[in-house]
């Protein structure tokens, strides 16, 4: 792991309970790092893998790293205090969209499952920065193999059992989806992230039978792990 320290953090206000996974969204690693590093970029993350499986740190855990900019999950409107972010070097959808090489996913599994064993972060709080700023983010993307992440329980899983269609209408779907996490201020977008998430086949921003029957499962599941926890 190399260290790289960048000057764009200041104190954290919550403790940590989230981690936030995003790509740099630039054409390489060295314009993103370097961003993240200088002053002048104004955004740091206190991680960044590239490519070939290398782990850059900038920011020390116990600071706060600016990383999610305007933001909003499970009541949380400060997630750059709540969180730990990590960045994936990926050229994003302006610069060329591509999926994330299996070096690259290999050096962020051990990371995370560190992360997450050393502050308790529920798998449903694992997010990419589209859930928590579904109106003006689209990363980590469609491409991101959350499966993986979900079969280590490193992140939420994509309900297999999900039947049970609750007939919500689109207003009650909405309620759920903010329940579950969601800003849906931008209800479309909202629908849209959570779809890039968990079905991300199909992106249409609107409900339908399968959606509601997903997101049905995954607050069950949820709270049923809650309630015996």
């Amino acid at each position: 792991m190399l260290w790289k320290p960048s000057p764009n953090f200041n104190d954290r206000a919550l403790p940590i309970s989230m981690i936030v996974l995003h790509y740099t969204g630039m054409k390489d690693a060295a314009s993103a790092i370097e961003r993240m590093t200088s002053a002048e970029g104004g955004v740091s993350a206190h991680y960044c893998i590239t490519e070939e499986g290398e782990i850059v740190q900038m920011v020390r855990e116990e600071d706060r790293a600016w990383h999610a900019g305007k933001s909003y999950w499970c009541d949380i409107t400060d997630v750059n205090s709540a969180s730990v972010g990590i960045e994936l070097v990926n050229p994003g959808h302006e610069w060329g969209y591509r999926p994330f090489p299996k070096a690259q996913i290999d050096a962020l599994v051990p990371l995370l499952s560190e992360l997450v064993q050393l502050y308790h972060v529920d798998p449903c709080h694992v997010v990419g920065h589209s859930d928590i700023a579904p109106a003006r983010k689209d990363d980590p993307g469609e491409l991101f193999p959350w499966d993986r992440l979900a079969k280590l329980g490193l992140a939420a899983e994509k309900p297999v059992k999900a039947h049970v269609d609750p007939g919500w209408a689109d207003a009650n779907f909405l309620m759920a989806l903010n329940r579950y996490g969601y800003d849906v201020t931008d209800a479309p977008a909202a629908i849209r992230a959570f779809e890039r998430r968990f079905r991300p086949e199909l992106i249409t921003g609107v409900p339908d039978g399968q959606l509601r029957a997903m997101l049905f499962a995954l607050l069950l599941e949820r709270d049923t792990e809650s309630s015996t926890g």
